[in-house]
């Protein structure tokens, strides 16, 4: 059907769109629950925050599972030496990821202020650890991970999860963790009335503004104080999934190379850059889904960013360079792949038929007056 390069670059792209749905779709999610605290006063109100995302969260969570999924198929060294390495920093979002229904369940279990004020705070912590981890891996990336193979492409990682929290990568957290509050905000900002509403909105105004001087701030770091990674010499974009077979340079700016020799690129921070600002005046001026897709735009344009910028690197090496992982030596064979896609042609299709009927069905605004009224909410 297409060649092995071809195939390599399409799953790169579909991991990457994964990825952005993720972001997208569970983003709000995250933002939702590190914004129920502050954005809802009285129990009414944080009713009204769960179940704007109570019919969708289990769906949307699926997006991540199919990214992992993607990886452990498509590149499986990125897979083993990712899941291991991060061992506890996974264990951390898993954690998070568990606590969310826990709390959403059992806050309603018991009458009590106090219960139910705990579990509003573990359902906040739910939200924040994700949003936190996953900005610093992504800041550790860029940066490189301590990682190198044997001669039986055996895969050892040679740090820890304190190594993770450095200044740069705890700067891309901040970057993650802002994005999340802005989508967060422009959900409930279009999934829920009057005060929360109103507050959310508010939250959701500073958290754009913040993005963009984040954004700003973390670029001119990665510009000027990280070194980036380059592949030296010729490239075999069809040859043996092999770490082993190529010489890896480092310099500061390294990462900017792709936005010099493909112009187009720079469609991703530009949507990251106009979608922040674009949510922050529709924030302001209560254009509830104008801030919706505005938000989303931005979200996307931030996670597109990442992988722009370092393509065709997947996990760089920091200690043993040249054994980085990439998109041209870290794939499954053409047979698998080419097989996956099939199954991919099929069955996307049919998940994202699915997902718009269950937005559309469940499309509406939770109100503070039917939650009194005692009107069928779950939650």
């Amino acid at each position: 059907m297409f060649d092995y390069m071809t195939l390599r670059l399409i799953w790169w792209a579909l991991l990457g769109i994964l990825l952005v749905g993720f972001a997208i779709l569970d983003g709000f999610d995250i933002g939702v629950a590190m914004l129920h605290p502050f954005v809802a006063r009285d129990d009414s109100q944080r009713r009204v925050t769960l179940n704007t995302i109570g019919p969708v969260w289990e769906g949307n969570q699926v997006w991540f599972i199919l990214g992992g999924g993607a990886v452990f198929a498509a590149w499986p060294p990125l897979y083993a030496v990712s899941f291991s390495g991060f061992y506890l920093a996974m264990l951390l979002v898993l954690i998070g990821f568990i606590l969310r229904p826990v709390a959403i369940v059992f806050r309603g279990k018991r009458d009590k202020p106090r219960w139910r004020e705990a579990w509003d705070w573990l359902f906040f912590v739910s939200g924040l650890v994700p949003a936190l981890i996953f900005g610093v891996a992504f800041g550790n990336l860029l940066q490189g991970v301590p990682f190198h193979f044997d001669q039986s492409l055996r895969a050892t990682y040679e740090g820890g999860l304190l190594g993770l929290l450095n200044p740069f990568a705890l700067l891309c957290g901040l970057v993650s963790v802002a994005m999340l509050i802005m989508q967060g905000a422009a959900w409930l900002g279009v999934k829920s009335e009057g005060d929360v509403a109103v507050r959310a909105r508010r939250y959701g105004a500073v958290a754009a503004i913040l993005l963009v001087l984040l954004i700003s701030a973390a670029g001119l770091w990665t510009l000027l104080g990280v070194e980036g990674y380059q592949i030296a010499g010729a490239i075999d974009h069809a040859g043996p999934s092999n770490p082993f077979t190529k010489t890896v340079t480092r310099e500061a700016g390294a990462w900017f190379d792709n936005y010099r020799a493909y112009r187009w690129m720079i469609a991703a921070p530009a949507a990251a850059y106009a979608g922040a600002l674009i949510a922050a005046l529709a924030f302001a001026f209560a254009a509830r889904r104008v801030a919706l897709l505005a938000s989303s735009l931005s979200v996307a344009g931030v996670a597109t960013m990442a992988g722009f910028s370092m393509f065709p690197f997947l996990l760089p090496s920091s200690s043993h360079p040249s054994q980085s992982l990439t998109v041209w030596d870290a794939s499954s064979s053409k047979a698998t792949l080419s097989l996956m896609l099939v199954a991919v042609i099929v069955f996307l299709p049919i998940v994202l038929a699915y997902t718009s009927w269950v937005y559309y069905v469940l499309r509406g605004a939770v109100s503070e007056a039917a939650i009194r009224r005692g009107d069928d909410y779950y939650y």
